[in-house]
């Protein structure tokens, strides 16, 4: 080993969290308030008209929409050669 302190790899607190910390965090979120009442906040600001409220309340009814990349581009090579491109020179 070169005896550098920090050559990448493994770190504390690297890569996700253990399943039990996820479970955890979510029995404290329900010892604050019962998820009931976070549905029906968020369904008052859905009555409200709240955009950001509508977007969440209908990815979790519905799913998130399929989303599509359209790729339109059109590159053409006609003729092309490599020696065009990059000289080998001999030294």
């Amino acid at each position: 080993m070169d005896e550098r302190k920090n050559n990448g790899g493994l770190r504390e607190g690297a890569g996700r969290k253990p399943k039990a910390d996820e479970i955890k965090l979510i029995e404290s979120m329900d010892a604050i308030t019962v998820p009931e009442n976070v549905w029906r906040a968020l369904y008052l600001k859905v009555e409200e008209g709240d955009v950001q409220a509508i977007k969440t309340w209908l990815s979790y009814r519905f799913g998130m929409p399929k989303q599509t990349v359209e790729n339109n581009s059109k590159v053409t090579i006609d003729n092309f050669n490599l020696k065009d491109v990059i000289s080998f020179d001999k030294t």
